[in-house]
């Protein structure tokens, strides 16, 4: 039986400017969905129905042009919204209401659309999967028992159980695409500085920026336009910018036969055990012959020496500005003892750098931004697997050993810092199944300014695979 879900998001936002369904009787739907199947998912920390559906009326007042009339989306829990509860996935901020929104949280409003509430997190959104003790962990749908990754997990788990067209995700680390490949889902990072807005916390190595979580790959371009035009300027970036217009278009097109490499090498594999699971591999394979089959010119590569062996300096310099960033996190005194064991460890860590240390990771950082792109630069894009490991079972991350966790948590997902660290613009794809029937995917790396090579490329392999036509039992 059809249902309004079942359409993609460009379709539902057909319907809404044709008047075939209002946005009220859209957030109904969604919000009927989000209360029926969320207790067991964990997707939502807070529901804001009548809000929404004020909204929701309120839109339909207005010009059907906005980028994103009248669809349906939730704001991330790291996100402030003026006058909802915004927990930022802490007990510490059990009561917290801001007066104030933050700036990715009005760029969405100003593009019209209709929030359903927050969606769930890890605490201050630290760690890559979403298993806060404030809240329930967020599942993927494809299987209960197993978690949905992190930061974005809950945006990813509603997604991909049809609890809202597409959602907003953040990304310092992997955030929106490790939740993707978690889910089944497209998950895009855009170039640093893409998109004017930013919220959080905030970061002094430039890693995290927003991005869309999606089922489709025109689904992910059509809510990163909504972002990149959401300013008083059109980039915010020197990098590269694209001529042909909306990256909508490359997504629709799906034009082109590019030079793609391809590699499982690592900047952690120096200073950690990692081993790709047999799963992943697979997935890779899947890619490597689809692509092609295309047409595009597919070379398996290593980084120069210069690059591949810079393991032992990348990792205690990225593990430098990950616990400096959590130095800032607004608790004091007391409520240090009441944060989760892992983002106090993470906090005492982060206190104790100094400035010269953090300087000095800080250059590191810069300098492998420039190896990295220059070891990138032959290809139009780069293939790694999206995650070393099949999405990992809840509980399986020590909660109480930090050290421990953070190895765990480079373990699961190798591939995916070094792109926040260089600034360049990766997605994810869902490109096959176990047999257990758990989504695995693989990640496409650009060249700075290059999304719309990587959404060309994303349409051109979503046709021969049709992953949209996948959905876990509660579509």
């Amino acid at each position: 039986m059809f249902e309004l879900h079942h359409l993609t998001a460009l379709e539902q936002l057909d319907w809404l400017r044709r008047g075939e369904i209002t946005p009220r009787e859209l957030s109904e739907h969604y919000l009927a969905r989000i209360d029926r199947l969320d207790p067991e998912l964990g997707a939502f920390v807070t529901v804001t129905s009548e809000r929404a559906l004020e909204r929701a009326d309120a839109v339909a007042g207005t010009a059907r042009t906005a980028a994103l009339w009248g669809l349906p989306i939730a704001e991330k829990d790291l996100w402030r919204t003026a006058g909802v509860l915004t927990r930022f996935g802490s007990r510490v901020f059990a009561g917290f209401v801001p007066d104030r929104s933050d700036e990715i949280v009005t760029a969405l409003g100003d593009a019209g659309t209709v929030s359903l509430g927050k969606t769930n997190t890890p605490e201050f959104g630290m760690p890559s999967y979403t298993e806060p003790l404030a809240n329930a962990p967020a599942r993927t749908p494809y299987d209960l028992t197993r978690g949905a990754g992190g930061s974005s997990g809950g945006a990813a788990v509603a997604v991909a159980a049809g609890l809202l067209p597409f959602a907003p995700g953040s990304d310092g680390g992997g955030s929106i695409r490790i939740p993707a490949a978690s889910t089944g889902l497209v998950g895009l990072k855009p170039s640093r500085g893409r998109i004017p807005s930013g919220a959080g916390f905030g970061d002094d190595a430039g890693l995290v920026v927003p991005g869309p979580l999606a089922r489709t790959v025109a689904d992910a371009a059509l809510m990163l336009d909504a972002l990149v035009t959401a300013g008083p300027y059109r980039y915010a970036t020197a990098a590269p910018t694209w001529d042909g217009g909306a990256y909508l278009n490359a997504a629709v097109r799906g034009e082109g036969r590019f030079q793609l490499g391809v590699t499982t090498w690592s900047p952690w594999q120096t200073a950690y055990e990692l081993e790709i699971a047999p799963e992943a591999h697979a997935a890779l394979v899947v890619a490597i012959g689809e692509l092609a089959a295309i047409g595009h010119g597919i070379e398996e590569f290593e980084p120069a020496p210069e690059v591949a062996e810079t393991g032992e300096g990348y990792a205690p310099a990225f593990r430098t500005v990950w616990q400096a960033g959590a130095a800032g996190i607004p608790v004091e005194g007391e409520d240090v003892a009441r944060v989760e064991p892992l983002t106090r460890w993470l906090i005492e860590r982060g206190r104790a750098v100094s400035a010269r240390e953090l300087s000095e990771a800080l250059l590191w950082l810069s300098q492998f931004e420039r190896r990295l792109i220059t070891a990138f630069h032959p290809y139009d894009a780069v293939i790694t697997p999206s995650l070393a490991m099949v999405p990992r079972p809840l509980g399986w991350y020590d909660a109480d050993d930090g050290e421990r966790n953070f190895a765990q948590q480079v373990q699961f997902t190798p591939f995916t810092s070094m792109v926040n660290v260089a600034g360049l613009p990766a997605i994810t794809l869902p490109v096959s199944t176990t047999e257990d029937g758990l989504p695995m995917g693989v990640q496409l790396i650009g060249r700075p300014g290059g999304e719309h090579v990587l959404l060309a490329i994303g349409a051109q392999l979503e046709r021969r695979l049709a992953w949209q036509k996948r959905h876990p039992p509660q579509w």
